[in-house]
């Protein structure tokens, strides 16, 4: 299958370009081994893709170009990561340019574990937020429209999810109801 994706991609990695370290992915959920489920990607990019606190944003500016390839596994997994960093400006911007047909954009939006219209809530480190949950505040955070500073370190307790908005969840610092970007926070144990 290497030789395969090789040809198709030119040997590159067919999201950043890269020639170095090249490996398959399968791209969850896999559904057999085939070409048309699978990509090339180099060691860097398969890194970030498989673990979220070593993502490194502007590495990720090349998907201005590969989201335009006409490969649906490539298209899928420039969606997805353009959705996994839209807490940032340009991945937002480049989102809202990119068409996926409707067969594409359900295999970007599955992922195997049956939630694939619900959007999930990531900490800092990756961790999956829940209603119920209790975060700490990783950095000092002044709360707009109001005269609360809240530190770093704060325990919020029993967090609400925003619904429909993964970078944002709801809690009471110094007894009043605040969103905090989830970028902000860490899960506690």
């Amino acid at each position: 299958m290497i030789n395969k994706l090789k040809d198709r991609s030119g040997s590159k990695c067919e999201l950043c370009g890269s020639t170095e370290s090249l490996v398959v992915y399968k791209i969850p959920p896999v559904e057999g081994e085939d070409i048309a489920n699978s990509i090339l990607l180099c060691s860097n990019c398969h890194e970030q893709i498989e673990d979220p606190e070593k993502v490194d944003v502007n590495h990720w500016r090349c998907l201005n170009d590969s989201m335009w390839s006409e490969t649906p596994a490539v298209q899928v997994m420039a969606w997805r990561m353009l959705t996994r960093l839209k807490s940032n400006v340009w991945p937002n911007d480049l989102l809202e340019m990119l068409y996926l047909d409707e067969e594409t954009l359900a295999w970007a939006k599955s992922n195997g574990d049956g939630d694939a219209d619900k959007p999930k809530h990531i900490d800092s480190n990756g961790n999956v937020l829940q209603n119920g949950d209790t975060v700490i505040l990783t950095q000092t955070l002044n709360v707009k429209g109001s005269s609360i500073n809240a530190k770093r370190g704060t325990a919020v307790r029993k967090i609400r999810l925003v619904e429909d908005e993964p970078t944002q969840i709801e809690g009471k610092v110094e007894g009043q109801q605040i969103v905090i970007l989830t970028k902000f926070v860490k899960k506690s144990n």
